[in-house]
């Protein structure tokens, strides 16, 4: 049995991507800003600001695949996944608002308890709030090629929110430094603001598919099972998890590596700006790779590419100037494309594999589990980050580093992170679930489907 293309309407796809762009619009401030805010602004130490982040992000790994599970077993007239859309959003704008507040506490310890429980509150909501976006995309649409375009829209809006976050902030703010602070708490405001306004039309803007609501409603342990045994799904949680951490890794050290190895932090937007309008040029570039060759192929072209560039500029010295940054941010903001579609692009495939073998779909779990490990994730890397920092002996907004934090930053902006990507791309190499093979799946679950209607 063959499978007719399946379209989606190109509102549909408009409607849903623009919701990414609020979300990496607030994540990608705290992924930027949150650690050299803590440290060079709040005026921790490196190694608590630290525990700070390992203690929030550890708290996702038991509510991530909760909100997965409760979203799945959701039945309401809105469906199972936008009801969480649309009474999430304005718990998540307050609780961000928390992060970038400075408390009235003048210990080290309270400082780092305040944070500590205002990042477990901001991961709460942003699970919440996003988790059951992310599991809206096998729901619009079951084609294998159509998710590739749904997950290109999606990262259009994502990186241009990235983007924002990279320049606007910055350029408003200016230096991160303690006589910053009421900036700061003034554009962690708007940004909450903003970040929540592309969920409305989310909301309003698609639709779940009501077959998927009437399928039967499984047991927590049954889906964390079908995820374990789900080989594309592993593989390509192994793909997601490596190449998000590299990224995590990169963007956390940047701004140090600007301003302390390049002298440069006067071209953050500059910088930032070149390199994200070089991600949004290759979305359709890597869609069109993923289109021609498969999903698998193009991700390790992407991953190896992007190896290349973050390792070319960790070699930088600063006598080479800002053309020479520009020049690698650019093709930094290339291999950044890559991970940005076609990681989340081959985690939905995945659904319709785990339907085929167990009659079930587990959305929710699946999307909570990716999560989960991309918490894992950055609950070591980001921590790891500023560890690195403390052991080299980093002192903030000092106009000259120790020579081992420089050797530091410069290990953490490209050779760290390009030792994630290899290993994603081992991943890749073994991940299963070709063109081919998925055109295979959906044709005999259409065969079954059509078998029960009769």
């Amino acid at each position: 049995m063959t499978i007719a293309k399946e379209k989606l309407s190109r509102r549909t796809k408009l409607m849903y991507g623009i919701g990414d762009g609020g979300i990496n619009l607030a994540d990608t401030m705290v992924g930027l800003l949150f650690a050299i805010f803590l440290t060079d602004v709040v005026g921790l130490r490196p190694g608590l600001a630290a525990v700070v982040v390992f203690i929030g992000r550890t708290f996702d790994y038991v509510n991530d695949p909760l909100i997965g599970y409760l979203s799945d077993r959701t039945r309401t007239r809105w469906g199972r996944r936008r009801p969480f859309i649309l009474f999430g959003m304005l718990p998540f704008a307050l609780v961000y608002m928390l992060l970038w507040w400075i408390p009235p506490f003048t210990t080290q310890l309270g400082l780092a308890i305040y944070y500590g429980l205002a990042f477990v509150l901001y991961d709460t909501a942003a699970t919440v709030l996003y988790m059951p976006y992310f599991a809206l995309t096998p729901e619009l649409t079951s084609d294998y090629d159509e998710r590739t375009s749904l997950t290109t829209y999606r990262m259009v809006f994502s990186t241009i929110g990235a983007m924002v976050a990279f320049t606007v902030p910055l350029a408003i703010i200016g230096t991160m430094n303690p006589a910053s602070a009421a900036r700061i708490m003034a554009v962690g405001a708007g940004v909450a603001f903003f970040s929540i306004l592309p969920m409305v039309a989310v909301f309003l803007g698609t639709r779940e598919r009501a077959e998927y609501q009437q399928q039967e409603q499984t047991g927590l342990k049954a889906s964390i099972l079908a995820a374990i045994k789900n080989k594309p799904f592993l593989y390509a949680t192994g793909i997601f998890l490596f190449g998000w951490t590299a990224l995590d890794v990169t963007q956390a050290t940047l701004l140090y590596f600007l301003k302390y190895r390049m002298n440069l932090e006067q071209n953050y937007d500059l910088v930032f700006g070149l390199l994200f309008v070089a991600a949004l040029i290759s979305l359709p570039l890597w869609n069109w790779v993923a289109g021609h060759w498969d999903k698998k192929r193009a991700v390790m072209l992407g991953m190896l590419f992007l190896s290349v560039s973050i390792i070319g500029m960790g070699f930088m010295r600063p006598d080479w100037g800002l053309p020479a940054v520009l020049v690698f941010s650019t093709l930094v903001g290339f291999g950044l494309g890559a991970i940005q579609v076609l990681t989340w692009a081959m985690i939905p495939d995945a659904v319709e594999w785990d339907e085929l073998q167990t009659g079930q779909r587990h959305e929710g779990m699946f999307y909570s589990l990716v999560q989960t490990l991309r918490k894992i994730g950055s609950s070591l890397s980001l921590p790891f980050v500023l560890l690195m920092l403390e052991w080299t002996g980093y002192v903030a907004n000092a106009p000259v580093q120790p020579r081992n934090t420089i050797l530091g930053i410069q290990a953490l902006i490209g050779p760290i992170p390009a030792v994630f990507l290899l290993v994603g791309i081992i991943f890749a190499s073994r991940y299963p679930l070709n063109r081919k093979l998925f055109d295979q799946v959906r044709a005999d679950l259409a065969e079954r489907r059509s078998g029960k209607a009769e």
